[in-house]
């Protein structure tokens, strides 16, 4: 299935498989174009929309019954597209806010925190969603469809929870004027113990995005 004719006229609009994959496409192409760059302050805003959208998707799909492949074995798509451009483009958007504290399971008790960065989040479900849209465009609707369930699970549903959650807090404490902590050095690559990661932001984040917001900056 090409581009062409992603879309064709001939598809039922109603069709469970072309709302995901309009949903799906309709993030990629979105993302994308965030991570160019050309509207910089806009670009935690735009990020909040479309994974918001995305997440109806994954509700969708999470809610929809098991989707069974067609074959036993998964065809081969083809090499993964290279995302590390897309990546390094959102870690200097976001520099001021790329890192962020996330708790992976809520329900496993005593679980501590732990730094991740909302750039790799965006690059990890991008190529989740890629890998799908791949099965889709060759036609293979039902594969495609599993993939899409299946990561939803295992990976990008929660990530984009996360990242959501990241990016919501972002614009709370801009909008209610609550400048956070400097992380004083703290990364990903960095434990964190019993304390809490707080966001690298400030007075940088009020000036950055705040600003362009329309928010009264200090």
């Amino acid at each position: 299935m090409s581009d062409a004719t992603l879309h064709s006229t001939t598809q039922d609009p109603d069709d469970f498989a072309v709302q995901i994959a309009d949903q799906v496409e309709s993030f990629l192409v979105a993302v994308t174009e965030v991570a160019r760059g050309d509207e910089p302050e806009s670009t935690v805003p735009f990020l909040l929309l479309e994974v918001s959208q995305l997440l109806l998707a994954g509700g969708r799909l999470g809610a929809h019954e098991d989707i069974v492949p067609d074959e036993r074995y998964e065809p081969d798509s083809g090499p993964e597209p290279d995302v590390d451009e897309l990546r390094e483009n959102f870690a200097r958007l976001l520099e001021p806010v790329d890192v962020y504290s996330e708790v992976f399971d809520p329900y496993e008790p005593r679980k501590a925190p732990v730094p991740a960065r909302i750039s790799d989040d965006l690059a990890d479900i991008i190529t989740d969603l890629r890998h799908g849209m791949a099965h889709y465009r060759a036609g293979r609707t039902t594969e495609a469809l599993w993939w899409w369930q299946f990561s939803y699970f295992s990976n990008w549903g929660s990530t984009a929870s996360a990242v959501l959650r990241a990016l919501q807090s972002v614009l709370i404490h801009v909008r209610l004027n609550q400048p956070l902590e400097e992380l004083d050095g703290l990364d990903t690559d960095q434990g964190m113990g019993d304390d809490t990661l707080e966001i690298e932001a400030g007075k940088v984040m009020q000036q950055e995005i705040g600003g362009p917001l329309g928010m009264r900056v200090k």
